[in-house]
């Protein structure tokens, strides 16, 4: 029942983004909103910062080489992505995939929020820099990346973003031991 009620929850809030009109100018030439994927009891949320073009085309996050890699990396922790959440904070896909606006982050954050106060992860996956300077401003990614951080009673752990790691390889294995942490670091704050 509860994983239903969350769902519900979900859906409201993709359906208020809708409704509330949210960077219409983005909406416009997106084909069409991309809400985020997976299970709403996950313990593990994953957060991006916009989608791509094949994000854009199949409505759901992190489908590309990126969510391949991603994909690949959850196989690595022993988990699927129906174990988990995906979305991005950014629901549209920018023209061209360039930078999401620090406006357009601006007007999303909000749902990110309710999103997140409806999933209750234990622990919060930030994927690049866009993604963890949202949550935490005033970190540098290339000097907390892997580290667990506690704000706002919530657990953030920053990533490099799966698709800055498929162009380089020293980042791309970075990622990937930063990412085996995940397991432990989710034991641990059960502990707490």
């Amino acid at each position: 029942m509860a994983s239903s009620t969350k769902q519900v929850k979900l859906d409201d809030i993709r359906q208020q983004i809708v409704d509330d009109k949210v960077t219409p100018e983005l909406a416009a030439q997106a084909t069409q909103l991309v809400f985020g994927d997976g299970n709403a009891e996950a313990e593990l949320v994953f957060i991006g910062e916009a989608p791509g073009k094949n994000e854009d085309l199949q409505g759901i996050p992190f489908v590309g080489a990126a969510g391949q890699f991603l994909n690949d990396m959850l196989g690595m922790i022993g988990l699927k992505r129906k174990d988990i959440y995906i979305t991005n904070i950014v629901k549209y896909r920018p023209p061209n995939n360039r930078d999401p606006y620090p406006e357009e982050k601006q007007v999303f954050l909000p749902y990110l929020e309710s999103q997140l106060e409806v999933i209750q992860p234990l622990l919060v996956v930030t994927l690049g820099r866009h993604s963890l300077n949202c949550f935490l401003p005033d970190l540098q990614i290339s000097k907390v990346h892997g580290q667990p951080k506690r704000y706002k009673g919530r657990v953030y752990l920053p990533l490099f973003h799966p698709a800055a790691a498929l162009y380089n390889g020293s980042m791309r294995q970075t990622l990937i031991d930063d990412f085996a942490l995940i397991p432990t670091i989710i034991q641990k704050i059960k502990l707490t």
